[in-house]
């Protein structure tokens, strides 16, 4: 005899139950649920901070401040190289050093604009650096032997002015690698010029691309330059900023033995030697005729003070060597007796 399936029986839900189901996972609890891990102690409400997962960021603030100290002296520097080469004043300041996506650093090239694209050996991927064409060309003018007035138009460069600016550029990205020859010895090598940056593929869209703004100020001329490099590019080099901080800090302060360097040889010190004798009144001295004899005290020459460039530093004694007057060193003089002269606190008149 077969047996007769039972079908289950429908479950129904009141209009209640279903308005339930329809609102939003977002206004359905304003509580947050939030995760710790086993075993943590409760010291009162965690600090919860945003995170921006389309812009991530992949400097710490600490990281980031170091870098900008770094940055700030890479724009001095750089202020003074050009100047010269200019000999013209090229005043540079930081604007801004920040972290955005590949795309993001794109969008914000103005357009026209001249771009230079190079390669930082021995490091991996492109980098870019980018002159306002108003500054480019301010600069161009220079280099003819013009005044440095400001060019107002935007248009792009000619093949001749990106000649005549590719020193400037040279020296731009050498100075840049050079802020970072504690670490690393870093070259720049040259890839090509570009005037759009909307079409540039050197790096994936969402790379994340360290920016540096500066801000330039040249005779008539305030324009801005910008670099922008791939944090996959400089982040070994950050790395090793990383750990050699952190060394520093585990082992504590290092402490440097003075060195002689090779220079000092050349360099001449006056050296005199001197007794403080007796002291005499201004009528005595008014006095003395040649042929006079003035009496010393016999332990005299034990206690002859050594001065080099005017300041006591040693104490000797006086003999011969051979047909020669020399002194012999006994002792250091203490900062004590280098500010009153004697241990007992009288002043060396």
């Amino acid at each position: 005899m077969a047996e007769d399936t039972v079908a289950p029986a429908p479950v129904g839900l009141d209009q209640a139950e279903i308005d339930t189901l329809l609102v939003p996972p977002a206004e359905a609890s304003s509580e947050k649920a939030l995760v710790v891990p086993a075993g943590a102690k409760g010291g009162g409400a965690p600090k919860i901070a945003r995170y921006d997962f389309r812009n991530p960021s992949f400097l710490a603030e600490a990281e980031l401040r170091r870098l900008r100290l770094m940055q700030e002296d890479f724009a001095r520097f750089l202020s003074v190289r050009l100047s010269l080469y200019l000999k013209m004043e090229f005043g540079i300041k930081l604007a801004d050093l920040t972290t955005i996506s590949f795309a993001k650093f794109c969008e914000s090239l103005p357009n026209p604009t001249h771009l230079t694209l190079f390669k930082i050996e021995p490091l991996t991927g492109a980098a870019i650096l980018d002159i306002n064409p108003r500054l480019a060309l301010t600069v161009a003018d220079r280099l003819l032997g013009g005044r440095g007035k400001a060019v107002t138009i935007d248009r792009y460069l000619t093949e001749i002015e990106v000649a005549l600016i590719e020193d400037v550029v040279t020296i731009i990205l050498e100075e840049w690698c050079a802020q970072w020859k504690k670490v690393q010895d870093l070259r720049p090598i040259l890839m090509g010029h570009e005037n759009n940056g909307r079409f540039l593929q050197t790096s994936p869209r969402d790379a994340v691309i360290v920016a540096l703004t500066l801000e330039v100020t040249f005779g008539e001329c305030t324009e801005k330059i910008q670099i922008g490099v791939p944090y996959y590019t400089i982040e070994p080099v950050v790395k090793k900023i990383q750990s050699s901080r952190q060394k520093v800090s585990t082992t504590g302060p290092v402490v440097k033995r003075a060195e002689w360097q090779t220079y000092y040889d050349r360099v001449k010190i006056p050296v005199r030697a001197e007794w403080e004798a007796l002291e005499l009144s201004l009528r005595e001295i008014v006095s003395l005729r040649v042929g006079d004899v003035i009496e010393m005290p016999p332990d005299l020459c034990n206690e002859t003070r050594i001065l080099l460039n005017g300041t006591p530093k040693f104490i000797g004694t006086v003999g011969l060597d051979g047909d020669r007057v020399a002194v012999q060193v006994t002792r250091k003089i203490s900062s004590e007796e280098n500010s009153y002269g004697k241990p007992d606190g009288r002043k060396v008149t």
